[in-house]
């Protein structure tokens, strides 16, 4: 069963049932989308509709370990080591035209806006441990002084 982005903002205090109800009534009609909606007409922190769409697409995805799947070399170079590390994205493989692309919920939002502008070609997200993320990152764009560590800081922007 497919989990509804206003029952998560509901269950992370966001939003309330009768605010949810408010915004599918809206939706229905305008056919906008929900977290646009939430944001506009209750005033929902779009950070918060971003962490909750994270945890939705999280759910609805699959986890892997990147150490353990069948890697592509075209893929590995789609993105530069700089890249990988700061916007916390480890490329697997093609599969059908998209390019496959490891994460962790927490950094979804900050991967997705960084393949929508920068990368070619559709991609696909699977969703993986910020330890398991860190091992593939250091094993395959190595860069000295970083690691886990470095993962659990703020990610920053490019300049």
């Amino acid at each position: 069963m497919k989990v509804r982005l206003g029952d998560i903002l509901v269950a992370r205090g966001a939003m309330s049932e009768a605010q949810v109800a408010e915004v599918v009534a809206m939706q229905k009609t305008s056919g906008r989308p929900f977290g646009v909606l939430a944001e506009e007409h209750c005033g929902i922190d779009p950070s918060e509709v971003e962490a909750a769409w994270a945890q939705q697409y999280a759910g609805l995805t699959r986890s892997v370990d990147p150490m353990t799947e069948q890697l592509e070399g075209a893929a590995l170079t789609a993105i530069s080591r700089r890249q990988a590390w700061q916007f916390r994205v480890f490329p697997i493989r093609f599969d059908d035209g998209e390019l496959m692309i490891a994460t962790t919920q927490e950094d979804l939002g900050r991967a997705l806006r960084f393949a929508t502008n920068v990368i070619g070609s559709p991609c696909a997200f699977v969703m993986t441990s910020r330890e398991a993320l860190c091992t593939a990152l250091s094993h395959h764009y190595p860069v000295p002084g970083l690691g886990l560590g470095h993962l659990g800081e703020p990610a920053t922007e490019v300049a």
